[in-house]
């Protein structure tokens, strides 16, 4: 199984990035506008949709605020086993760090999933700086 794992420096708060982690159902607008175009609830799944058309149906396994970490899994998607957690953990006042970890099988999808990362991450970083400094949407939560 292929781990892949991400340390993100954010300029802004632990609370105010947790905010806008854990819904989970704005993740288009609170951390991946342009890349992640809609984003469909129904009970315990998410259904993401990129911008490129891809659809990705992801279980919710836990939203832990105690941690401020969330995890997930993809289901029928081109991987047998795919799990994910995000962490947001306080750095200073106005900075934090989200530990992105990802467990995937078959290995040979690894690397398509790293390069997603490398290209979502700074968008995410982008947006979640930009309403941090304007007191935007990722405040509210």
């Amino acid at each position: 199984m292929a781990t892949i794992i991400r340390e993100i420096e954010i300029g802004a708060s632990a609370e105010f990035v947790w905010a806008a982690v854990r819904d989970v159902g704005a993740a288009h607008v609170r951390l991946f506008p342009g890349f992640v175009t809609g984003v469909t609830m129904e009970p315990g799944i998410r259904h993401v949709t990129f911008a490129n058309g891809w659809v990705v149906h992801e279980l919710i396994v836990s939203i832990d605020e105690p941690l401020r970490r969330i995890a997930y899994a993809s289901v029928e998607g081109r991987a047998k086993h795919h799990n994910s957690s995000m962490q947001v953990i306080p750095v200073a006042e106005n900075r934090c760090r989200i530990l992105w970890a990802t467990d995937v099988l078959p290995d040979s999808v690894a690397g398509s999933i790293s390069d997603i990362l490398d290209y979502a991450i700074p968008i995410m970083v982008r947006t979640l700086e930009s309403d941090a400094r304007k007191g935007g949407a990722a405040a509210v939560g």
